[in-house]
């Protein structure tokens, strides 16, 4: 079985009016997102931003519920984020996941597009199962990932749809759905 990754890229991404930009950390996307990391196994959830100030932000929310009052108080809290690390830019979590395992990761990117090389929630599930290379799940904040970053990834997974045409869910939403797609039972 494939060890799972998760990304959550600040910069480059989109904002509404397509231009590219970097998005802040948020508390809930921190916490949200570390609590179904755990929940699904995933190995490491990466939180990606360019800035300093804003990974020394990520850095201290976590560090609450680490260390002290926080951790006493909230020990699962404590847990979740043990599996979140702060990196700068992709090819430090790139390099650091190829350096555990002695192979890149696949890339698989996520988007509410379809594109070429778009694969299934069936086919990216039986690879997690049936292969040993990592595989690490980018997501965008603001409105998504930079669509030449997008093409650049080794697939791209389908988008999540509804019963409606409204298709713009937040990341903390898009992940759960995802990684109940792929590892729930």
């Amino acid at each position: 079985m494939s060890d799972i990754y998760l990304a959550l890229v600040h910069s480059p991404v989109y904002n509404k009016n397509m231009e590219i930009v970097a998005t802040s950390i948020t508390n809930l996307d921190l916490h949200d997102i570390a609590r179904c990391a755990t929940t699904y196994g995933v190995k490491r959830y990466y939180v990606v931003h360019p800035a300093e100030a804003q990974r020394q932000l990520a850095k201290r929310i976590m560090g609450f519920w680490q260390e002290g009052f926080g951790a006493e108080y909230n020990p699962d809290r404590q847990e979740a984020f043990g599996r979140v690390k702060i990196a700068k830019d992709l090819a430090q979590v790139y390099a650091e996941i190829e350096a555990e395992h002695g192979t890149a990761p696949i890339k698989v990117a996520t988007d509410a597009r379809k594109y070429a090389n778009t694969v299934t929630y069936a086919k990216l599930r039986e690879d997690i199962d049936t292969m040993e290379t990592p595989i690490l799940l980018l997501f965008g904040t603001g409105w998504g990932l930079l669509k030449e970053d997008v093409e650049k990834m080794d697939q791209i997974l389908e988008p999540i749809y509804g019963p409606t045409d409204y298709n713009h869910l937040s990341v903390r939403s898009a992940v759960s759905i995802i990684l109940d797609r792929l590892r729930g039972h």
